[in-house]
């Protein structure tokens, strides 16, 4: 198992890419705090973990809300003295009703920025002093192609995704020497909830049936799923990963090759 052992706080787990992070996780051995807003889902997901033997504490949280970071890592840390991997999942999508920068909603903007990057932010430096002390740490974020390119209607996204890569790169260097490495994902279009949106406003912006759109988005000429995304998480989460740091790497059938 290539995480046992290790201690992990997967954010954003209830569903989707988090969700199956979470689940590699559990599987390849690691204790684990799973966050979501569902109680539901979270606690079917802890009850699936118990069953593997998986020691697992399920947190409810709205991270859109300013004490949420702290409540959350304060039961993470009251359960498992410490966390040995941190995954900066929890995320916004474009939202239901994309538009042009010129009539977009400030509000909206904020608190996108806030839960894609301030979050993120708020998490790592409450990891980072114990993996400092213990030389040993690992960082993931879960950004997005459109953290490499812009999206059509979609600015606060794409800026929170880019500043996400400046925030991962930045920790990177400044823990270098210490025995924690900091990297990102960047998914493609992935088959969720969230991502459902975007794809059905952008088949009709287009004229286009959902399908037929769906399998223009990628070279392999469709989606990925989320489960897809997970075992490349688990690599750069393993000790044998020590040497990677500092990295976005992207899982994304063919999207984007740079």
């Amino acid at each position: 198992m290539k995480l046992k052992e290790q201690t992990a706080l997967v954010t954003g787990s209830s569903r989707g890419i988090g969700e199956a992070i979470a689940r590699a996780f559990a599987t390849e051995g690691a204790q684990i705090a799973i966050t979501g807003r569902s109680s539901q889902e979270l606690e079917t997901l802890q009850e699936e973990f118990n069953r593997l033997g998986v020691r697992c504490k399920s947190i409810v949280a709205d991270l859109t809300q300013r004490d949420a970071v702290e409540r959350v890592w304060t039961q993470a840390t009251q359960a498992f003295g410490h966390i040995d991997i941190l995954v900066n999942n929890a995320g916004m999508g474009s939202g239901p009703n994309p538009r042009p920068v010129v009539d977009y909603d400030d509000d909206f903007w904020e608190t996108m920025l806030y839960v894609n990057l301030t979050v993120p932010y708020l998490f790592s430096k409450k990891a980072l002093p114990s993996m400092i002390e213990r030389k040993y740490g690992r960082i993931i974020m879960t950004a997005s192609v459109n953290s490499k390119k812009g999206l059509l209607y979609g600015a606060a996204y794409a800026a929170s995704k880019h500043g996400l890569l400046g925030l991962m790169r930045t920790l990177a260097m400044e823990t270098a020497k210490q025995g924690i490495t900091v990297n990102a994902i960047c998914p493609g279009p992935v088959r969720t909830r969230m991502n459902n949106l975007r794809v059905e406003y952008d088949a009709k912006r287009l004229g286009k049936p959902v399908a037929e759109y769906e399998a223009s988005l990628t070279a392999i000429g469709r989606r990925l799923e989320a489960h897809e995304i997970a075992p490349l998480v688990v690599y750069v989460a393993s000790r044998e990963a020590s040497v990677i740091t500092g990295q976005a790497f992207n899982i994304d059938g063919g999207l984007l090759m740079v």
